[in-house]
């Protein structure tokens, strides 16, 4: 009898076989091209309560079209309420016409005779108009304590949903729709190494402060203990050129990923174009002219890496001095000379290891064969 495999799940749920990551392209998405998760997540206990527990960030995620609704709902659904409420205290109170009351009578609500009436107080106080025709007496003090009560509690109410709506608005979303990735990244030779790249452009003249691009390789991970692990998370490390410091994202910039022997790339097929991960790219930085922190997001598939290919210059001089980003170019790519293999690669990457690797290589044979040992010594 055989034991049954223990799999673990990240984020997402399976219940059949079948790869997380399949073959069509819509369904293998984890991360669609403009940074949406495409992740459904199913059987929450309470899910209600734990977005009512949290109605500040409900309601900011929440639709425009229904945030604008719910919002005249509330202050509809307020008016009314105390309306109601007010004509009820008119009732208990003998103000009504059909009561008949007393010529020396005096209203805990002037004017208010009706619930159309009680409504149209409702509102008029909530919203401070005053028209002066309806207002409260000296007779009730209930009127007065509800009164309070009613300012209080919609005052409290406005400063949330007006909140609420500002918060919305400066989300840092809209910006981040104005930084553009590559459609696809490359594979190439970069001073001498395979390198993976993608190209990414900052599209309005305010800067993003502190910028940082990371990748994640979501794949299938089999442990040592034979635990399948779905969708396991890598770290990818891109840097621009050699310097891991905030790239000054003022134009298109290519940002490059060393494939050594160190990287979570070195046993995948990026060279067919197949295989079953996907790389997510997340660029995080500070908005300058609000400080919001903003993060932008992508994904490539295995068929969006292309191998052998390098991207086409995208700035250029124009004639008064100025330099020009040209977008029409930005998402171009050539034809290069294919990289060489993962391990020529790293022989060829600095040239005085390769001549200390020779020298031990010459040195063993040499032991083998009985001459005298000769060793070379870099200087570095």
């Amino acid at each position: 009898m055989t034991s049954s495999t223990k799999v673990y799940y990240s984020q997402t749920t399976q219940t059949d076989s079948r790869p997380l990551i399949g073959s069509g392209l819509r369904r293998r998405r984890v991360m669609t091209k403009d940074g949406r998760s495409n992740v459904r997540m199913e059987h929450i206990a309470d899910k209600r309560f734990l977005y009512l527990k949290d109605l500040w960030t409900t309601f900011i995620d929440m639709q425009w079209r229904y945030k604008l609704v719910l919002f005249s709902a509330t202050f509809a659904g307020t008016w009314f309420a105390f309306g109601v409420v007010w004509y009820l205290v008119a009732v208990v109170h003998g103000d009504l016409l059909e009561f008949d009351p007393p010529a020396n009578h005096t209203p805990c609500v002037m004017q208010v005779h009706t619930l159309t009436g009680a409504f149209l107080f409702s509102l008029e106080s909530q919203t401070t108009i005053g028209y002066g025709f309806r207002y409260i007496s000296e007779e009730c003090p209930l009127a007065i304590v509800l009164l309070i009560t009613q300012l209080v509690l919609t005052t409290i109410m406005e400063i949330f949903i007006t909140g609420t709506f500002l918060a919305k608005i400066a989300r840092p979303k809209k910006r981040a729709e104005t930084i553009k990735f590559s459609q696809n990244a490359v594979v190439a030779q970069h001073n001498g190494k395979t390198c993976l790249m993608i190209r990414v452009a900052n599209m309005r003249k305010s800067l993003l402060i502190g910028c940082q691009v990371t990748g994640k390789l979501l794949q299938t991970h089999l442990t040592k203990e034979g635990e399948s692990v779905r969708l396991n998370q890598v770290n990818v490390d891109f840097q621009v050129d050699t310097s891991s410091d905030s790239p000054f994202l003022i134009l298109p910039l290519t940002f490059y990923h060393v494939v050594d022997d160190a990287s979570p790339f070195r046993d995948l097929a990026l060279r067919t174009g197949e295989g079953d991960f996907e790389l997510v790219v997340i660029l995080s930085g500070t908005v300058e002219s609000t400080s919001a922190t903003c993060q932008v997001r992508t994904s490539y598939l295995p068929e969006e890496i292309l191998w052998g290919y390098e991207f086409t210059p995208a700035i250029s001089l124009s004639a008064s001095g100025k330099y020009v980003a040209d977008f029409s170019l930005f998402d171009r790519v050539v034809k290069v000379t294919a990289p060489c293999c993962l391990h020529e690669t790293v022989r060829f990457g600095d040239p005085e290891k390769v001549k200390l690797e020779e020298s031990l290589r010459e040195a063993a044979e040499r032991e083998r064969e009985g001459a005298p040992l000769s060793v070379r010594i870099s200087n570095v």
